[in-house]
């Protein structure tokens, strides 16, 4: 299976987990890294903030449901955290949460002869986004979004 179909099965298996301990499924990764396999599982509060009690017990809960399942061939490290403060924007949501903060974005092709992008997120709507930086403003539509995080400003 590839790992963006493992990512999307646990994705379905986790959601119900994490939202059932009143926290938010940020984002899913299912990465190798060296010799080891790697599934990584973001979780937030709404308002912001999960502590390690809160990720132990959404690890416990997911590695049940997939030891059941068994979802994933291979063996693999599961690994349930905060997403940091620079998170990945996944979805309209999460970039309607980040309005007014720095952020960075790639996408799949050049938009006006750049594919990297970083700036202020000014608007989002139903069809993208519009990232400002000083005078010059991009917007770039949902589809053409490779990946986008926020970006830590101190």
């Amino acid at each position: 299976m590839a790992k963006k179909r493992i990512a999307a099965v646990v994705e379905e298996i986790a959601r119900p987990i994490v939202e059932g301990e009143g926290l938010e499924l940020v984002d899913v990764e299912y990465v190798k890294e060296g010799a080891n396999w790697f599934l990584r599982v973001f979780v937030d509060r709404p308002e912001g903030g999960v502590d390690i009690d809160d990720c132990s017990r959404v690890s416990e809960r997911l590695s049940d449901q997939l030891d059941e399942i068994d979802p994933i061939p291979g063996s693999y490290f599961l690994e349930v955290s905060s997403p940091g403060i620079e998170r990945p924007l996944k979805n309209m949501p999460a970039f309607r949460r980040a309005l007014g903060q720095t952020v960075a974005v790639t996408t799949y092709e050049p938009i006006q002869g750049r594919k990297s992008f970083q700036g202020l997120l000014t608007e989002v709507d139903d069809e993208g986004i519009t990232v400002a930086d000083g005078d010059v403003v991009w917007t770039i539509p949902y589809r053409a979004v490779a990946s986008a995080r926020t970006v830590f400003v101190p």
